[in-house]
């Protein structure tokens, strides 16, 4: 009889320990998917602004390129033939 009475308080404090453990891990996973979303929203956001900066840099590169103070400085780079070397 005493063995019953160890085993029902056994399986009483495992189904407790249990659900305790499983409403832990269901928090935990709301805020990593909560934080997740966050992450993304802030890497869509910075990609955008890579997209801006890139278009930015070609834009200046090409008023450089097209400016005749910065050709008097640096003029365009001649093509070099390659040759075979056999």
């Amino acid at each position: 009889m005493e063995s019953l009475i160890k085993a029902d308080i056994f399986f009483l404090i495992s189904s407790v320990a249990t659900a305790v453990l499983t409403v832990l891990f269901s928090v935990l996973l709301f805020y990593l998917v909560k934080a997740g979303k966050i992450l993304y929203k802030i890497l869509q956001a910075l990609e955008d602004g890579f997209e801006e900066s890139e278009e930015f840099i070609m834009d200046i590169k090409e008023r450089l390129e097209n400016n005749i103070i910065f050709r008097i400085f640096f003029p365009p780079l001649r093509k070099s033939r390659i040759r075979n070397h056999k």
